[in-house]
């Protein structure tokens, strides 16, 4: 047989086991479910047709990613960093699940006698070390749905009833259910330092449920407080008085614990002078007036006051006895007296007195009720306000005190220093009646080149001491200048004082300087910086996801940006785009030729992928 047959026969066998592959691929729904290495387990039986739902072309490591996107509570374990999975340094999910074993495998399964109880979260020690798996895990049940709480387990075992709460290893261990302890300070009732340390806990908690116990003194001392003899007249807060070192042992201090401390002769007065018996309970529902009128009102008819002076007593008595005198005029009014104020009457601001039916002790505090003809005699004529004290003292009414600074919220500084009064506060109005706008418009809205551009705030940019050439730090404007733009004129692109119509596109000033002719787009700045014109750097494969080696390399830019570009890039990154005339196989393959092709050469493929002819 010739060389020439034999070639022809090979070629025929080759050329049959191609069109049984394509037979073979065609019988299926898709490549992949002919390529699957075996059935799936039950759980996944509906997902076997749909491959895409555990798998991804060309990207193995998105395989734990489609997993946990269906299992949500593992996923949510491993992003927390608890139980189990949350545990693992290794979070792919095939390295313990593999499935296409069949419908029957088990892919879940693992040696329980290996298996680290303690990477779930829930350390097993003492007696739960040595309870069988099923005693948690019920069957047909997923292990993470066991409980974690002692009653999902110890409910029958609870004595209280639920009152307790499920935290029942705040008592408890796992040594032995009846070995318990309890801190009766973390409660709010604490046992330190009294008699009820030694009470058995039955005397209060007599159904176990300890939950609900009454903390009243009278709940468990009712009987005492007949037998002492108050008989419920001092109301039910024994602690009041008592303490639970013993129920001889007082503490009541009137002073710290109501709100009347008893000084002077008052200490001396005995508690039903002002308690009545008559009336109730002593503490609970006698709510008694304060106000020293109450108990002395006899005593102002008698000291020959007749209620001409209020009721207030304290302002010139105390508890050291009724004839002390203790008014202070500057500590006990809110008004104080200083300066040529010392020296006046009372009846001057008092009309009627201090005492008797006609006093009037109610005075209008305001300059102007007493200084009105001073007012006009000065030639002020109410013009500049009723607040005398803001330029005038009581030291004199010549003592001026008034300064803008501190005395206003709006500090005078240099040129507003020279500025007449009269030329922000018109003289028709009030002078500290007017509320003035402290805005720098207010008053050089015409003075403001730039047509509202910059808004309110001529401050950003201008100063006191002088309203031009002021300093502006243009790293607070919206175009940082950097490189060499730090030494361009402003009027360079500022053509006017509309600074907000100075354009910020690089290409809108550097047209001339584009050799691309848009051809690359006009978003300079992606190679180009501010420090030089011709220093650039662009990095294809991440800026545009496509990478540039083998043959790419030697292309220029405008080898494949063939057109200008108005907004954005609209190049297609397929291999087909620039290669369609290299495809020998008609687009049959599609049109990722880097599957099989090199960019270093388009002729050759890559390793392992056998070559096709048409």
């Amino acid at each position: 047989m010739s060389s020439q047959s034999i070639c022809i026969k090979s070629s025929s066998w080759l050329l049959l086991a191609i069109l049984v592959l394509f037979s073979q691929w065609a019988a299926a729904d898709t490549v992949e479910t002919a390529m699957m290495p075996g059935k799936v387990i039950e759980g996944h039986a509906k997902y076997e047709q749909e491959c895409e739902k555990c798998h991804k072309r060309f990207d193995k490591a998105a395989q734990t990613r489609l997993c946990l996107d269906c299992h949500k509570e593992t996923a949510a374990d491993i992003r927390d960093h608890k139980k189990f999975h949350g545990s693992l340094k290794d979070h792919e999910c095939r390295t313990c699940h593999t499935d296409h074993k069949g419908r029957n495998a088990k892919v879940s399964e693992f040696d329980k006698t290996k298996f680290k109880h303690e990477d779930t979260g829930f350390i097993l020690k003492d007696k739960h070390g040595s309870a069988k798996c099923e005693k948690c895990h019920k069957p047909n049940q997923k292990y993470r749905e066991a409980p974690t709480k002692c009653d999902g387990c110890h409910r029958k075992d609870d004595v209280h009833k639920g009152k307790a709460g499920a935290e029942c290893g705040d008592c408890h261990n796992s040594k032995s259910w009846k070995e318990y302890k309890f801190d009766h300070e973390k409660t709010k009732f604490s046992l330190v330092g009294g008699k009820h340390a030694d009470v058995a806990c039955n005397k209060c908690h007599v159904d176990k449920t300890f939950k609900g116990a009454s903390m009243e003194c009278v709940a468990c001392h009712r009987k005492d407080d007949k037998v002492k003899g108050h008989k419920g007249r001092f109301g039910t807060k024994c602690e009041t008085c008592h303490t639970d070192r013993g129920w001889k042992v007082l503490r009541f201090d009137h002073d710290k614990e109501t709100k009347y401390p008893l000084r002077g002769k008052h200490e001396k007065a005995k508690c039903d002078a002002c308690h009545l018996p008559s009336k109730g309970a002593l503490y609970s529902k006698q709510k008694l007036p304060t106000n020293c009128v109450a108990c002395h009102r006899k005593d102002d008819k008698e000291k020959g006051h007749a209620g001409g002076l209020g009721e207030k007593c304290d302002s010139c008595h105390n508890e050291k006895g009724w004839k002390e005198t203790v008014f202070n005029h500057d500590k006990d009014t809110k008004y104080p007296l200083k300066g040529k104020h010392r020296e006046a009457k009372c009846d001057t601001c008092h009309k009627g007195g201090v005492a008797g039916p006609k006093a009037k002790l109610k005075v209008e505090k305001a300059c102007v009720a007493c200084h009105r003809k001073n007012d006009q005699e000065k030639g002020h004529k109410g013009k500049y306000g009723e607040k005398c004290e803001s330029c005038h003292s009581e030291d004199g009414w010549k003592s001026l005190i008034f300064d803008h600074k501190w005395d206003t919220r709006y500090p005078l500084r240099f040129k507003h220093k020279e500025v007449p009064c009269k030329k922000c506060h018109v003289p028709e109005k009030p002078l500290y009646g007017q509320k003035l706008d402290t805005a720098c418009l207010a008053c050089h809205r015409k003075d403001d080149a730039h047509k509202g551009q910059l808004g309110a705030k001529c401050e950003n940019c201008h100063q006191e001491t002088k309203w031009k050439d002021a300093p502006f730090d243009h790293s607070k404007a919206r175009f940082v200048l950097s490189g060499v733009h730090t030494k361009v004129e402003c009027k360079k692109c500022h053509q006017t004082a509309a600074y907000h119509d100075a354009p910020s596109a690089c290409v809108k000033c550097h047209q001339k300087d584009d050799a691309h002719k848009k051809q690359l787009g006009p978003k300079c700045e992606d190679c180009h910086n501010s420090r030089s014109w011709k220093s650039w750097d662009y990095n294809h494969e991440k800026r545009a996801k496509f990478k540039i080696d083998g043959a790419h390399a030697k292309l220029g830019c405008l080898d494949c940006h063939t057109k200008p570009v108005e907004n954005t890039f609209a190049i297609s990154r397929a291999c087909s785009s620039c290669h369609a005339e290299d495809d020998v196989h008609d687009g049959a393959f599609g049109q990722v030729c880097e599957r099989c092709h090199l960019t270093t050469e388009f002729s050759k493929l890559k390793e392992g992928v056998t070559g096709f002819t048409r």
